[in-house]
């Protein structure tokens, strides 16, 4: 069987999932190893701060890829700041030859002339669907809806998935994809009837062998369980879902024993430098590393081919479980 959705449809996919940005993981191989095994990945702009650095990538993506797509990953910050390089990146992205951003982070109306001109396809990533609506109100192709399921960032409404997604087919009139502890074909077989072009990706996708980071750090995911999450920083506002470890329970215990701690207070503890040696050690005591729900899921490390092959073979099964239900009803 074939799940055909806009979104397969639109970018040739074998499988309607995009494999969202992953801060220090999602690079040209990541992405290539995603287009080859027939779904579509995006390589995370803010892992290559220098312009020169993102460009070479890009390139390097463009000839692993070997003319199948893949996007880049604009992650903004929440409020704008002096000097910030967005509109840069932008063109950049469109110098080379990429024609799919994934927006995070804040609203990207004040971009939208630019990125409509340079006639690229905006992907914008939101945490609910209040959010998805203000995305489709200045003219974003699709949004990728996230739960309260997800790692990383689940917002501060929470949200669960199902939730978003019946939300979002009753409220929205272009496409959506819907992500958070999606890890198995049967949830993507669930979205797709619910209305949804496909699903995002993430977690599932972390014990991929072609993803560079350290083979303790995938066993790790391998082991934990969907208990193993924990949030964090709801004092800053911020909240954040990770793999429990020494750094959340610290973490936890600051901000229980001083809501007003403030992100300054958090810093030394939260920077993204520290969360980023795990991946290079497979040390995962230290450091925010994101993961969602989808931790349960994360049963071996293997070929991305072959994750994507699972879930493909799981979407078909639950396909035919729902027209056999249809038809033992009609």
């Amino acid at each position: 069987m074939s799940l055909t959705t806009p979104l397969s449809q639109k970018f040739g996919l074998r499988m309607p999932i995009l494999a969202g940005g992953l801060m220090w993981l999602a690079d040209a191989e990541y992405v290539a190893a995603c287009a080859h095994a027939g779904i579509m990945g995006f390589v995370t702009a803010a892992s290559f701060p220098d312009p020169a650095d993102l460009r070479a990538e890009i390139a390097k993506a463009h000839r692993l890829c070997g003319g199948k797509p893949f996007g880049v990953n604009v992650s903004m910050l929440p409020k704008l700041v002096p000097g910030e390089q967005t509109a840069d990146i932008f063109k950049l992205i469109a110098q080379t030859g990429v024609d799919v951003v994934e927006t995070s982070g804040r609203n990207p109306e004040e971009y939208m002339a630019q990125l409509k001109a340079q006639g690229t396809f905006v992907i914008h990533k939101v945490p609910s669907v209040r959010f998805a609506m203000k995305a489709q109100s200045i003219g974003v192709d699709m949004v990728a809806i996230v739960g309260a399921e997800c790692g990383g960032h689940p917002g501060l409404d929470l949200i669960g998935t199902m939730v978003n997604n019946a939300l979002a087919l009753e409220r929205l009139d272009i496409p959506f994809v819907i992500g958070g502890g999606i890890g198995h074909g049967a949830q993507i077989a669930a979205a797709i009837a619910m209305g949804a072009s496909g699903v995002v990706i993430g977690t599932r996708l972390l014990v991929a062998e072609e993803l560079n980071a350290h083979h303790g750090y995938k066993q790790a995911l391998v082991d934990a369980s969907e208990r193993d999450t924990v949030l964090t920083m709801q004092s800053v506002r911020n909240t954040i879902r990770t793999l429990k470890n020494d750094t959340t329970t610290l973490v936890a215990q600051m901000e229980a024993e001083n809501p007003e701690i403030g992100f300054e207070g958090l810093r030394p503890h939260v920077a993204g430098v520290i969360g980023r040696k795990a991946y290079e050690t497979g040390d995962v005591s230290k450091g925010m590393l994101s993961v969602g729900h989808a931790l349960g899921l994360t049963d071996r490390i293997e070929p991305m081919a072959d994750i994507v092959t699972r879930l493909e073979m799981q979407a078909d099964v639950a396909a035919l479980r729902l027209r056999g239900a249809s038809d033992a009803h009609s």
